[in-house]
């Protein structure tokens, strides 16, 4: 039982690892020299003028939403190219199929201005 679920195994290593070598490279290799211009509340140089709470645009937020949509839906490809030597033709279909409604999903939104921040 464990053997069928090894490629997620594989997969959330391969990921953690990642993880702790981007932040300890970044950590180590980034010159580090805080100030008190850089420890202040705001960094640019100069006090902050109007409300803080100023409202957004609405494609700010659909973009957002849109790009964690899609971007949790692109990481189930990765568990299906671990096991595509195992698979048989219909899980093959299955995953094409998917990629097929994500890609309509995907130029339905562009098509329709969602992704248009003008």
């Amino acid at each position: 039982m464990i053997l069928e679920y090894s490629f997620i195994f594989k997969y959330l290593f391969f990921c953690l690892l990642i993880t702790i070598v981007l932040f300890s490279l970044s950590f180590f290799l980034v010159y580090q020299k805080p100030g008190i211009e850089k420890l202040s509340a705001y960094e640019c140089g100069f006090n902050p003028y109007g409300d803080a709470r100023s409202k957004f645009e609405v494609r700010f937020y659909i973009v957002g939403i849109l790009f964690i949509i899609f971007d949790l839906e692109i990481t189930y490809l990765f568990p299906w190219v671990l096991s595509l030597d195992y698979m048989t033709v219909n899980g093959i279909l299955v995953m094409y199929i998917f990629i097929y409604i994500l890609t309509i999903g995907f130029l339905y939104e562009w098509f329709k201005g969602a992704l248009d921040l003008e």
